[in-house]
């Protein structure tokens, strides 16, 4: 179909976010990361023709081709709440004073302006709209608007479409700045973890005596401290915790009750299902890697949704009639 929505994806890891929007009917045309790893998986699901692996600080931008929407999510280490204190204990800086990853933004940046595509998508953790005061934000909006984009923004929370607590702050733009965005109301379908488990789970996920009992005195000696710090044994009937890339050292934010055994960790499987990858979705590397690279994704479903609104919006919607200005009024009473 020629009339396909172009993107790119940008820092595409595994390809959740190429995912959601092939999903919502656009075709992916370039897409780029640097770790080796995901590339595995990307390529065994997408194959290798429009990827490419490299740092992207190195990519120049007449490598990249004609394309409609701009996707990425930049990474996020450097604005999480967990990424600024492990920083902090190491004294290392954080956000965009992080030049190892904070200043990748810069590269969205230049990509955007050297290409003027018509619209961007990008998505990172909540905490970028509170990291620094708000003033890191700021300057992400500030930025892409002064390239003279329109800029929409929306924190959701992925637990009314899969059973995982996920809030993640989305922003849209549009080069068109009389096209009028409006993120998707979507109702909760109330998914419950229960839903997404495997049957017949090898005994290499259930936690051995020695890690579980480690758990539960931590969790005891935080709750003596006052605080929540502790592991996340899993109500089977709600939402879990927030996957995260270090669930493979110990499991512990999400656990799976079991009868009479210690609980469990979910299984490659099971993370690829709480963050809505369909079955069909090959995983190609060891566990470790799949426990980080799913913890490092996107939730495909949420994707998909805001996809198509922004899609409809450069296909489908009707522009906002531009107010007249007073020079355009005395010109319009004089020519009457």
């Amino acid at each position: 179909m020629r009339n396909k929505i172009k993107f790119i994806d940008l820092f595409a890891g595994i390809g959740g976010i190429r995912l959601g929007f092939e999903k919502a009917g656009a075709k992916c045309v370039w897409s780029n990361d640097y770790d080796k790893h995901a590339a595995v998986t990307y390529a065994e699901n997408f194959g290798k023709d429009d990827f490419v692996l490299e740092d992207i600080k190195k990519v120049s931008t007449s490598e990249i081709p004609y394309f409609d929407i701009l996707c990425g999510g930049f990474p996020c280490q450097p604005f999480s709440i967990a990424g600024i204190s492990k920083k902090n204990s190491l004294g290392k800086p954080n956000g965009f004073a992080d030049q190892t990853q904070g200043t990748l933004f810069y590269e969205i940046v230049r990509i955007i302006k050297e290409k003027k595509p018509k619209a961007f998508f990008l998505e990172n953790v909540k905490n970028l709209a509170r990291h620094d005061k708000g003033k890191t934000f700021s300057v992400i909006k500030d930025t892409l608007e002064s390239l003279g984009y329109s800029f929409y923004y929306k924190v959701i929370d992925a637990k009314v479409v899969v059973p995982q607590h996920r809030e993640r702050i989305f922003m849209v733009g549009f080069r068109d700045k009389n096209l009028d965005f409006t993120f998707p109301e979507i109702k909760d379908r109330k998914p419950a973890v229960k839903e997404i488990l495997e049957e017949d789970i090898p005994d290499k996920y259930t936690l051995t005596d020695h890690l579980w009992n480690y758990l539960q005195k931590y969790a005891q000696k935080h709750r003596e401290k006052g605080n929540g710090f502790g592991f996340g044994l899993v109500n089977l009937d709600n939402h879990s915790r927030t996957l995260s890339a270090r669930y493979h050292k110990d499991g512990s934010e999400i656990l799976i009750p079991q009868k009479n055994k210690n609980p469990r960790k979910l299984t490659p499987r099971e993370c690829a299902r709480l963050q809505g990858f369909p079955d069909n979705f090959k995983i190609p590397v060891s566990d470790t890697q799949a426990y980080r690279q799913f913890g490092n994704a996107v939730a495909v479903p949420i994707i998909e949704l805001v996809a198509k609104e922004v899609i409809k919006t450069l296909t489908e919607k009707p522009k906002r009639k531009t107010p007249y200005t007073i020079q355009q009024k005395m010109e319009f009473t004089l020519a009457v």
